[in-house]
C-alpha cells in the first residue's frame, strides 16, 4: 500500500477508535448535612444542604444551553445556590418553591475548572402517606426540555417511625420519544457503526499490504 495511504488509514483508524469511547459527564451530591437530623417529623422546619459537583460535558464542565433542575416535596421551600468555581465563590442566586432553575451559562466553564453548586433548602416536611421524603432532587435539562438521560440524582429521608438512614439515589431515565440528541452532548459514537467502521480499515489495510 502507498505510504501516504497508509498514514491516512491509520489515521482514520485511531480517530474511529476515539469516537467509540463515549464521554459522559460525571455528576454527584457530596457533603450531604440535615438539620435537624433524620427522622423527619411532619410539620416540623427541616433544612438540607448539599454540594453538586458538575464534573466535565466533554470541553466545558456543563453544556451551556442545558439548565439544572432541582425540586423538593418540603412545603414552602426557599433555596440559596451558590456557584463555586476554583473554590471561589461565582455566581449566586434564591429561589422559593418547589423547584429552583440554575442556567448552563453560569455552570459552563472550560474542562480544567472545577465547577460546582451549594445547595441549601428549607421547608416544612409535608404530611405523606408513605415513609419516606424526596428532600432534594437534581436533573440536568437539554436544549430541548427533556431530561438528560442518567443525570437524575434523588436525595430521599424517612419520616418518624421508619430506619434514620437517608437515602441517595442516582436515577437513569430515558430519552423523551421523538427529540434528536442535542448536537452539543458528548453522547459519544454509536458503538455498532464504529465497530464496522474499524473493521473495514483493517481489511484495506491487510488487503493493501499482501
Amino acid at each position: 500500500m502507498n505510504p501516504v495511504l497508509r498514514r491516512m488509514a491509520v489515521s482514520a483508524l485511531i480517530a474511529l477508535m476515539l469516537l467509540v469511547i463515549p464521554v459522559a459527564a460525571t455528576r454527584a451530591l457530596t457533603e450531604v448535612s440535615y438539620s435537624p437530623n433524620a427522622p423527619l417529623v411532619t410539620g416540623r422546619q427541616q433544612q438540607v444542604t448539599a454540594n453538586y459537583y458538575t464534573g466535565a460535558s466533554g470541553s466545558a464542565t456543563f453544556i451551556r444551553s442545558h439548565m439544572l433542575q432541582m425540586q423538593t416535596d418540603l412545603v414552602n421551600a426557599r433555596w440559596n445556590i451558590q456557584v463555586i468555581v476554583d473554590g471561589r465563590n461565582a455566581a449566586q442566586q434564591s429561589a422559593s418553591g418547589s423547584a429552583a432553575f440554575v442556567n448552563g451559562a453560569l455552570l459552563s466553564y472550560p474542562e480544567y475548572n472545577d465547577v460546582s453548586l451549594e445547595v441549601t433548602v428549607d421547608g416544612v416536611v409535608p404530611p405523606v402517606q408513605h415513609d419516606q421524603v424526596m428532600v432534594l432532587q437534581v436533573e440536568e435539562i437539554n436544549n430541548s426540555g427533556g431530561v438528560v438521560p442518567g443525570s437524575i440524582i434523588t436525595l430521599t429521608q424517612p419520616m418518624a417511625g421508619q430506619p434514620a438512614a437517608a437515602v441517595q439515589t442516582a436515577v437513569p431515565t430515558l430519552a423523551p420519544p421523538g427529540v434528536p440528541p442535542s448536537p452539543t452532548t458528548s453522547a459519544g459514537f454509536l458503538t455498532i457503526s464504529g465497530v464496522l467502521a474499524i473493521s473495514l480499515v483493517f481489511f484495506f489495510l491487510v488487503k493493501g499490504s499482501r
